[in-house]
């Protein structure tokens, strides 16, 4: 069956996603928490759908949550107020054994102080971030657009400040700061541009870089951001805007998401929403992606960079080669390819295997990917559909972990694909299910030059890598 192609749409998190000044996305017993400003927060079962929950006590603003051992240390600010609001505040930290409010082993320890600013102070102790260096140690930073960014030292076993420090001034021109560590770097974000405008706010989040945790950050001409300096790492949408309130979740090797909200969504009345995105390392820089749009698509095997395709007869085009001695000044004609119409009357009408081969923009290489956000999804994705450009065949797997197109979608799980985008730029396409093995964890790989099938993912090896190339 042919139908016409679908159109161009981002998707974005699904159920009621509505929070300000999210905590970095946590996981706690198959299900994801994140804490905003006030004292709610969502849930989320699987990670693309959110509903309301969350149980935070003490108010107040911006929040983060970081699990250390088998507790998780939450902070906030109980008061500050911004560029324009009172600048006395405190920052708090409290544990807890478990997120989840049914359990019986929930309860928030008491608040302990670990920070404060004065009304007359040069900082605004507000919008507090952790970070566990790979050595142990615990650090937070706070601080708003009204003075510096600050950070202390806090005793990972107690939550409290380390005896004794001081804080220290990391930045200005910035706010909702949090530290993250990779390859020997110590990285700051923090949220630059102007907040709680909704449709207007220029929020956006950026970043520098330094070899010591305790500064200084430079970003990638090497600014200072002691003297607002910060590289670009993600901004407004065409339909979200505000990028604020930065958060790092590492799935796996190569899998990292971003956690953060937008001030304002279009499609949702304008509120506050969350988002998760896929964090790209380029040059040694974190960069947020976009998430995959429905599109026209060719997925080709950064294996050997061949094209996937349904495996069917090879129909030559019309015309071969034309002289290579033509006149120059002969007409020259604009000729088509290869259309659909003229070989689908060809193809099996059942099942169907699939290959790899060198993509010459045939209708078999030519791929559909559509969203089909009403069958769930993970953390920071919907589930795709995967089929032939101008058809209803569906890229899914059989038993034995084989993979198949098959003469209609249906929804079953069995025709639903995960797409991560990795830190490298690729992507990582894995599908919900495949039949006799409930809860297999397995990947699209490229076996061979021309044999796909599915393996277990491994980053560090092209075969279980693809490039989507939009049509």
């Amino acid at each position: 069956m042919l139908v016409a192609s679908c159109g161009l749409t981002a998707a974005a998190q699904v159920g009621a996603p509505y929070i300000h000044d999210p905590s970095t996305v946590a996981e706690c017993d198959g299900k994801y928490y994140t804490f905003g400003t006030g004292q709610g927060g969502l849930i989320s079962e699987d990670g693309w759908v959110w509903h309301s929950g969350g149980v935070r006590p003490g108010g107040g603003a911006a929040p983060d949550v970081i699990k250390i051992g088998d507790r998780y240390l939450v902070g906030y600010s109980s008061t500050g107020g911004g560029f324009n609001g009172p600048h006395a505040g405190t920052i708090l930290t409290m544990w807890n054994k478990t997120l989840d409010p049914a359990s019986p082993d929930f309860g928030y320890t008491e608040p302990v102080e670990v920070a404060r600013s004065e009304a007359d102070e040069d900082c605004d102790a507000i919008d507090v971030g952790f970070l566990m260096t790979p050595d142990g140690r615990l650090y937070c930073t706070y601080g708003t657009y009204f003075g510096f960014i600050r950070m202390v030292e806090l005793d990972p076993a107690t939550g409290a400040r380390k005896e004794g420090n001081r804080p220290v001034d990391i930045a200005i021109d910035c706010e909702a700061t949090t530290l993250i560590y990779r390859d020997g770097w110590y990285y700051l974000l923090g949220t630059h541009g102007s907040c709680c405008d909704g449709v207007n706010s220029t929020y956006n989040i950026v970043v520098g870089r330094s070899r010591s945790v305790t500064g200084p950050y430079l970003d990638n001409v090497g600014r200072d951001m002691l003297r607002g300096g910060g590289k670009m790492v993600i901004a407004a949408e065409e339909r979200r805007f505000g990028a604020g309130h930065f958060g790092r979740i590492v799935l796996e090797e190569g899998v990292e998401k971003m956690s953060l909200h937008y001030e304002a969504d279009l499609d949702r009345s304008g509120r506050s929403v969350l988002a998760i995105r896929p964090i790209l390392w380029k040059d040694g820089w974190p960069e947020g992606a976009p998430l995959v749009e429905d599109g026209n698509y060719k997925i080709l095997s950064r294996r050997r960079g061949y094209g996937l395709e349904l495996t069917v007869d090879f129909v030559r085009v019309e015309g071969g080669m034309m002289p290579f001695w033509m006149k120059p000044d002969e007409k020259v004609a604009v000729l088509e390819g290869q259309k659909l119409e003229d070989v689908a009357d060809g193809w099996p009408s059942g099942n169907t295997q699939v290959r790899l081969g060198d993509y010459i923009a045939r209708p078999h290489q030519k791929w559909t990917l559509q969203a089909v956000p009403e069958a769930g999804g993970y953390l920071g994705g919907p589930y795709y559909k995967i089929v032939i450009e101008g058809t209803t065949r569906a890229l899914a797997t059989a038993e034995g972990a084989r993979l198949e197109t098959v003469p209609e979608f249906s929804g079953a799980a069995c025709e639903l694909w995960r797409v991560d985008q990795l830190t490298d730029g690729t992507f990582r396409i894995m599908p919900k299910e495949i039949p006799g093995q409930p809860g297999a964890a397995l990947c699209l790989v490229s076996v061979a030059d021309s044999t796909p099938g599915l393996g277990r993912f491994d980053f560090s090896s092209d075969n279980c890598k693809w490039d989507l190339v939009r049509r």
